[in-house]
Parts: structure tokens; sequence; C-alpha cells
């Protein structure tokens, strides 16, 4: 159960997005949101070719947290939220590529 313990979103682990703790609100909203301020923010004095492998990461993460998404022991609205910063961050990475 490895997977358990990989980071899919700064500092955040799987377990903490599947799992009962922490709850939903307000901890692991709150988690999130402070966290995609973080990656936001670092985002800013990253290279090119670093934004492309961020990219790839969250894009990997994000469908390694999706592909157990039928387990009805699974925290859905969890995953939900954390697919919708997730998206967020991702949306940044381009926009800040594009520019």
């Amino acid at each position: 159960m490895h997977y358990l313990d990989e980071k899919v979103f700064g500092k955040i682990t799987t377990k903490e997005i599947i799992g009962a703790e922490p709850p939903e609100i307000p901890d692991t909203k709150d988690i999130l949101e402070n966290e995609l301020a973080t990656l936001v923010s670092e985002l800013e004095s990253q290279s090119k070719e670093n934004l492309e492998k961020l990219l790839e990461q969250q894009q990997a993460a994000e469908a390694h947290v999706n592909s157990r998404p039928g387990a009805m022991a699974l925290s859905q609205p969890k995953i939900q939220l954390f697919t919708k910063y997730s998206q967020k961050y991702i949306q940044s990475i381009k926009e800040k590529l594009d520019s």
C-alpha cells in the first residue's frame, strides 16, 4: 500500500485525500487551499522545463487519485474537492507556460 504515502498535491498524500481523516470540511478544504496558494506562488520562479514537468506530475497525480473513485469506502467528496484544486493548479501552470 505504498501508494497511500505518495504525494499528490504539494505535501498532501493520497491517504489524506481518500481516507476518512482529515475530515472534508473544514480541514481538507483548508489544507488544499493553503497548499494551492503555496504551489502557485512557487510557479513564479520555475523555468519552462520545470513547469512542463510540474504539469505532467500533477496530471499523473490526479489520474492516480481518480483511478480509485468507484470504491465505496473512499471519500467521494474529498476526491472531488482534490480534483477541483488540482485543476486550479493545472490551469495556473498552463497560464504560466503561456505567458
